[in-house]
């Protein structure tokens, strides 16, 4: 089906890009969830993929992942996950804020899709625009940002800036830093998924899982590729034209028009 197409290009794609780019896989790939499935069921899947993405990394990386780092900022990450990821089961059966009606179609604006929608802006922004992104803070917040991130990722997935943000100036090496990174970022993960589980209808998923296995298959593809296509492509012009989409799509999940 064309969502299947759809989709799974922009897993490749868009792992290609977060190989060399200041965006994250999730930052990229939920909007497109989002035009095809309502929002809960959209972060899920982009969970599962974000997640079966990190498991490689992990792999790859996880063994030079920094103790103090992951029990100070880490251990705050995954409790505070638990709480975003209830706060986003808790909007999930909201009735809508405001309905009408445009080009003769209903549309209806929810609090999930204007809370996410936000995000998603916000994210967009603080990823690209350069003063944002070089944005770091003081080593001794790091329980604090912490909780900020969890919380962001177990709401909608939107935990990498937040991550990289207070753990830039830990002191930690360039190997250290991905595998903190990247073992933060799998337990966060698994903790929101776990919570989505418990009372989110997966019924959807489990009907498409041929869909998100594929999504998983192609971001692996994309990382695997990036190293050899990437470099000989203007990441300008790929930043520009990212942060224009997410935009337009973030606006349009607060609109109630995907």
């Amino acid at each position: 089906m064309i969502e299947t197409a759809v989709i799974c290009v922009v897993a490749l794609a868009a792992s290609m890009i977060t190989v060399f780019s200041g965006f994250g896989l999730g930052t990229l790939l939920l909007p497109v969830f989002a035009i095809f499935f309502p929002t809960p069921i959209a972060v899920a899947m982009t969970a599962l993929v974000h997640f079966g993405n990190n498991l490689t990394k992990f792999a790859l990386f996880g063994r030079w992942a920094d103790k103090t780092v992951l029990r100070r900022f880490g251990l705050p990450a995954f409790l505070a996950s638990f709480v975003g990821a209830r706060v986003l089961v808790s909007l999930a059966d909201d009735p809508p804020i405001a309905t009408y009606r445009l080009f003769g179609i209903e549309h209806e604006v929810t609090r999930i899709g204007v809370a996410v929608g936000i995000l998603i802006v916000v994210f967009a922004a603080w990823e690209t625009i350069p003063r944002l992104a070089r944005i770091a803070f003081d080593p001794r917040y790091l329980p604090v940002g912490g909780g900020l991130s969890g919380f962001f990722g177990g709401l909608s997935g939107h935990q990498g800036a937040l991550r990289s943000a207070f753990l830039v100036r830990s002191g930690l090496s360039k190997e250290a830093f991905i595998g903190t990174g990247v073992v933060i970022a799998c337990a966060v993960d698994a903790a929101r998924l776990f919570e989505y589980g418990r009372d989110m209808d997966f019924g959807p998923i489990r009907e498409r899982w041929l869909l998100v296995a594929g999504a998983v298959v192609s971001a692996a593809a994309g990382a695997v590729l990036a190293a050899r296509v990437l470099p000989r492509v203007s990441m300008n012009a790929i930043r520009r034209l990212v942060t224009v989409m997410l935009f337009i799509i973030g606006v349009l999940l607060i609109a109630g028009l995907v």
